[in-house]
């Protein structure tokens, strides 16, 4: 039951990475110096997407899954509902590379209108 929970904690971190990656940059508006954290979170986040690499999160989400027992998925809230959006069954090698250059753009263009609103305001 332990190492289910602990999975399932391993799993909501996945997502908060994710989510961090990918808008993580309107952080840095606000916060200048969140973006020592983001960028490394950024160009790991693309160069998984890109590659097709696996996070390291996910063997061990499956390991501790294992150590509990668990074979399959079960219907936890954590699993029911954000699974599928960290792990989406239809996710092809195609759809994966244009994730990844989506959170590279959308970063691209929040860090380039942080660049411009700063260099204007020291001006």
């Amino acid at each position: 039951m332990i190492y289910r929970l602990i999975a399932d904690l391993v799993v909501f971190i996945h997502l908060l990475f994710i989510l961090f990656a990918v808008l993580g940059g309107l952080l840095v508006l606000k916060y200048h110096r969140c973006a020592l954290l983001h960028l490394p979170a950024l160009v790991w986040a693309v160069l998984i997407a890109l590659f097709g690499w696996v996070c390291p999160l996910t063997p061990l989400e499956n390991w501790l899954r294992e150590l509990g027992g668990v074979l399959g998925y079960e219907t936890s809230f954590i699993e029911h509902y954000l699974l599928p959006v960290i792990y989406p069954g239809q996710l092809t090698r195609r759809i994966q590379i244009c994730l990844g250059l989506l959170v590279l753009s959308i970063n691209l263009v929040i860090y380039g209108w942080f660049t411009c609103h700063t260099l204007k305001n020291k001006a």
